[in-house]
Formats: C-alpha cells, sequence, structure tokens
C-alpha cells in the first residue's frame, strides 16, 4: 500500500441524512486537494484521505 494523509476522522453513526465526511471532502476538493473518503473498519470511523503516490490498483482499504 502506498502512503496517504488522513485530514480527518468521523465517526460512521453520523445524523441521519447526514455525511460530514463526503462534505469536508468535497470542501477539500474545491481548494484543490484531491481528497476522498475511506472507511475503516478496525475504527468504525470514516476517514478523508489525500493518497500520496501511484495508487495503481485502486485499493481503498484502510
Amino acid at each position: 500500500m502506498n502512503g496517504r494523509t488522513v485530514l480527518e476522522r468521523f465517526p460512521a453513526g453520523g445524523p441521519r441524512g447526514s455525511w460530514p465526511a463526503e462534505e469536508f471532502a468535497h470542501a477539500r476538493r474545491l481548494e484543490g486537494l484531491p481528497a476522498e473518503v475511506v472507511m475503516d473498519l478496525a475504527s468504525d470511523m470514516f476517514l478523508v484521505i489525500v493518497r500520496s503516490g501511484d495508487d495503481s490498483n485502486g485499493d481503498a482499504a484502510a
């Protein structure tokens, strides 16, 4: 797995209809960062990350 930087963490059990991790990632993309949301199953958290380097296999596992 190539490196990544975690920008923010959000609990998976957010309020119904609320997508804070996606909203945060969208705001970072508007700033020019290639932010994306992945799920960390071990901690039950959504992570907003920026990948560093080439991720040729497309694996989004946290």
